[in-house]
């Protein structure tokens, strides 16, 4: 067993709080009390940033309301739309909207939510109002919310990178395989991942796994042999592979309930499962990337 890791290594994600999200979720939005209860528990642990969008539904204004001054919120700029004329004002205007949203006079974070609108013709535009929004005080870090960790190729010739988030999980692993971990933290990147459980894909158990997902039938079979073998949850095995790397600053995990956040916080502080399902790993895209699931 590895030592036991700190629950402010998380981070926690937002998008149910606005929106029915995650292949797993079966409880549909989470009700505003509830979300208050994850707050207040998850200050009391020590975890103290939140990562939203404005994309996210109601997200921003819910947790404006119930106040997020003691955290460090992390947002998203939606895709900027190819009719948009003036790009310092349509920056400006999300900026400003989100921070009344959010009750705050700063943000933590401010990242692209598609690192792609850089490359645009326009890309060096609003490449030049994140950095402005920046100097104004407006936001902390400015970065982007990535894919693949090819695309950071041309995005760290286009933008002064402050923090960028990437999904990394157990049969996800490119963001540390491509060498890019290494990297961004030799750049003084702060890294955020997400996607620790693949949308809840990996906390299923072997019986619920969609059947569209059958063609990797003995991936799953393994997995479920293994987590047996070792007398290991799923949860407490999929966290311990990102939390394993000291180059990842936060972990992103999605909460529906304060007894789920309840759960993750006690696997955090647990010692770490020693073996790192190597097995796991996988570069078929239809699998790794969800955005690609509907042509399953």
């Amino acid at each position: 067993m590895r030592p036991a890791s700190s629950p402010s290594r998380l981070a926690i994600g937002t998008a149910q709080f606005g929106t029915s999200y995650g292949i797993a979720n079966d409880n549909g939005q989470v009700p505003s009390a509830e979300v208050a209860g994850i707050l207040s528990y998850a200050l009391a642990q020590g975890v103290d940033s939140l990562d939203t969008a404005i994309g996210y539904g109601d997200s921003e204004a819910i947790l404006g309301e119930i106040g997020v001054g003691q955290f460090n919120v992390v947002t998203k700029l939606p895709p900027m739309p190819a009719d948009v004329v003036d790009i310092k004002r349509w920056v400006g205007d999300r900026v400003s909207d989100c921070l009344a949203r959010l009750k705050q006079e700063t943000l933590y974070g401010l990242l692209l939510h598609r690192s792609h609108d850089l490359q645009d013709a326009a890309g060096s535009i609003l490449a030049n109002e994140l950095s402005e929004v920046k100097r104004q005080g407006l936001v902390e870090k400015v970065g982007v919310s990535i894919y693949n960790p090819s695309e950071l190729e041309s995005v760290v010739k286009l933008l002064e990178l402050d923090l960028i988030q990437a999904p990394l999980n157990l049969v996800d692993r490119r963001l540390a395989t491509s060498g890019w971990l290494d990297r961004l933290k030799q750049l003084n990147v702060e890294v955020h991942t997400r996607s620790a459980f693949l949308q809840g894909l990996l906390l299923m158990s072997r019986e619920r796994v969609p059947e569209k997902f059958e063609r990797w039938a003995g991936l799953w079979d393994s997995w479920a042999d293994s987590l047996q073998a070792r007398c290991a949850s799923p949860l407490s095995a999929c966290l311990a592979y990102p939390l394993s790397l000291p180059q990842v600053d936060r972990v992103v995990v999605g909460v529906d309930s304060l007894a789920q956040l309840e759960e993750l916080v006690r696997a955090v502080k647990q010692p770490l499962i020693e073996s790192d399902f190597d097995f796991m790993t996988m570069d078929d895209e239809r699998l790794i990337n969800p955005s690609r699931w509907s042509e399953l």
